[in-house]
């Protein structure tokens, strides 16, 4: 098996909202892997960032997760994205705010991974997906 984190633990790892230990506690033993959705995602909030000192430390960040094993999308992730954008979408809810949050778990799908995140509304509902919130 493994876990996918979603960008928003990287976020708080890197912020310091979110503690180290309670992101061991809740992976335990399994492999951790980052999404190239979450690495767009942080070279946005990069880019976006107008503060020096704190547009390096973003920087400083990414480089460290870009270093972690990281998983591309294939044409199976997109066969997943569609059943899974479908699935929002007939359970009337939109699925293009969510559309980020969508590849991440189409890869979890497709790799049979979980996925660790601290905003589990933003996946519930989607069939298949193995989702684990963030403990302590």
């Amino acid at each position: 098996m493994g876990i996918i984190f979603d960008s928003c633990i990287w976020v708080g790892l890197a912020s310091g909202q979110i503690h180290h230990q309670a992101v061991i506690d809740s992976a335990g033993e399994e492999p951790v892997f980052t999404s190239v959705i979450s690495l767009g995602e942080l070279a946005f909030g990069v880019e976006s960032c107008s503060d020096p000192t704190e547009r390096a430390a973003r920087a400083a960040s990414l480089r460290q997760i870009e270093s972690r094993p990281t998983l591309v999308v294939t044409r199976h992730t997109a066969a997943a994205f569609g059943v899974l954008a479908a699935a929002v979408k007939q359970a009337g809810r939109s699925p293009r705010p969510r559309y980020n949050d969508l590849w991440i778990a189409a890869q979890a799908i497709e790799n049979g991974y979980a996925v660790l995140t601290i905003n589990a509304a933003d996946f519930v509902g989607l069939p298949g997906l193995r989702l684990l919130t963030l403990r302590g």
